[in-house]
């Protein structure tokens, strides 16, 4: 054998003994015990050591749910690291109960989620004061939750007060974090909704004019930008500029904010040119709307009753969307667009590929049985994963249709007002049909914001602020 072989053979079997070490271990601990769920903790352990995360999940429910009011720090720290790799979604589909077992902060903030969505805001709070450390990585999405409560509560200052803390808390844990793509994503994602938290919570408080100058404090490259447009122009709406709404609103229409699914944008579209008089444009943006929804929306339904709760398709519908291939319904092509351009999808799935990569591992594994009960127990965890992507997409595209059946509402309301006010206005005399179509002197700004007057560049470039400059034809 030459030198080169040899070397190659052995760095072959160091590999091999590195990835499996864990394994061995983990085997050789439930063979020895016969399985003995109080071994758990070792047998993650051992897992943990080979960053087999998808491998342990059976074995941490399991231990979660054999074992009352568990109260080790090690036992914690081990299900804090599985969670935090793997993700929340999996162990939210565990009762309160058996989560209760546990006291790991990760498991106070699932518990806080779960209440959440109750609406039990006190006890959610509760969980989240109880023992979630300040360097806790689950700390910064504690704080973003926390905030959303305050808000609820319309107790706005302490709100305004989690969302910064969030935001300094979140910036500081991005930079431990630098070189895990994945990790860093989270956190930014969070820091930023935590940034529009503040404007939000701001409008809430009726101050929109403080809420101008704070959604301004987000930056355009953010992955949030595009869906706070929609705010920014409520919050001009509710400030009469209506020409900024529209055009915050006007941007949706640039073809790289495409994957945005958000029918409400041409609701307020047409509440803005009624508040202006402006009948025609109003009448023009809901035909517009019940051209574009109206007889897809009935086919998208009859497609979700036919494919009911088979959850192994809605991951493949968007699996397959992914990769290029459409379906024959434009606003099922809308909805899946903006499905996996959704921050929740790409964890997910980010996720579920992690979890492909331990069956490879396993496959590397020297002892059969133990290679086949573990790639049992892993493919069990990733079937799983594969229904909650599933299911999360049935239930985005339900969510919408919901939304969209409550917009069909308003426009038709929108439609009867356009009708009485155009009617009283045919008595007013001094309206005599004629329109001057836009002035700058028209246009609000504030020291935040800048005028630039395009002239072919509109989109050409970058996406900017853009505002009309249209008169209001109300007397």
């Amino acid at each position: 054998m030459t030198k080169l072989k040899r070397i190659i053979l052995l760095t072959s079997m160091v590999s091999m003994f590195s990835v499996s070490a864990g394994l061995n271990d983990a085997w050789d601990l439930l063979r020895t015990t016969k399985g003995d769920p109080k071994y758990y903790p070792q047998v993650i352990s051992n897992f943990i050591e080979d960053e087999m995360y998808f491998t342990a999940m059976p074995y941490v429910k399991e231990y979660l749910t054999r074992f009352k009011n568990i109260r080790s720090k090690k036992v914690d720290q081990q299900i804090d690291k599985i969670i935090t790799e793997v993700g929340v979604r999996p162990f939210e589909i565990l009762s309160s109960n058996i989560l209760d077992n546990s006291r790991a902060p990760i498991i106070m903030y699932i518990l806080a989620k779960k209440n959440f969505r109750k609406k039990r805001y006190k006890q959610a709070l509760k969980y989240l004061n109880e023992t979630i450390p300040a360097n806790h990585p689950a700390k910064p999405f504690a704080l973003m939750l926390e905030a959303s409560i305050f808000s609820i509560l319309e107790r706005q200052k302490s709100a305004i007060a989690s969302y910064q803390r969030c935001v300094k808390v979140s910036k500081s844990m991005m930079s431990d974090n630098s070189d895990n793509p994945s990790r860093y994503r989270q956190l930014s994602l969070n820091h930023d909704y935590c940034v529009v938290g503040v404007a939000r919570a701001q409008f809430a408080a009726g101050k929109f004019e403080g809420a101008v100058s704070s959604y301004l404090d987000l930056p355009k490259d953010s992955f949030i930008w595009p869906e706070i447009l929609f705010e920014e122009a409520w919050n001009s709406f509710y400030l009469r500029d209506y020409n900024r709404a529209l055009g915050k609103l006007v941007t949706y229409k640039a073809p790289i904010l495409n994957f945005v699914f958000n029918p409400e944008i041409d609701v307020l579209r047409a509440m803005t040119y009624m508040e202006l008089c402006l009948w025609d444009d109003t009448k023009k943006v809901i035909n517009e709307f019940y051209d574009k929804f109206q007889n897809k929306s009935l086919k998208v339904k009859n497609f979700m009753d036919k494919h009911g709760k088979d959850y192994k398709y809605y991951y493949l519908l968007a699996k397959s969307f992914k990769e290029g291939k459409m379906s024959g319904n434009s606003l099922l092509n809308s909805l899946l667009r903006s499905i996996v351009k959704d921050s929740s999808y790409i964890e997910m799935t980010e996720s579920f590929e992690r979890g492909k990569s331990e069956i490879e591992k396993i496959k590397q594994f020297s002892g059969n049985r133990a290679s086949s009960i573990f790639t049992k127990n892993i493919k069990d965890s990733l079937l799983m994963q594969r229904d909650l992507i599933g299911a999360y997409v049935r239930k985005t595209i339900n969510t919408n249709l919901r939304h969209l059946d409550k917009n069909f509402e308003g426009m038709s309301y929108i439609k009867l007002e356009v009708l009485a006010r155009e009617k009283s206005m045919v008595y007013n005399t001094e309206y005599n049909g004629f329109r001057s179509r836009g002035d700058i002197k028209h246009l609000k700004r504030n020291e935040k914001q800048y005028f630039w007057d395009f002239r072919g560049e509109f989109w050409a470039d970058e996406l900017g602020d853009y505002v009309f400059s249209l008169k209001s034809e109300c007397k």
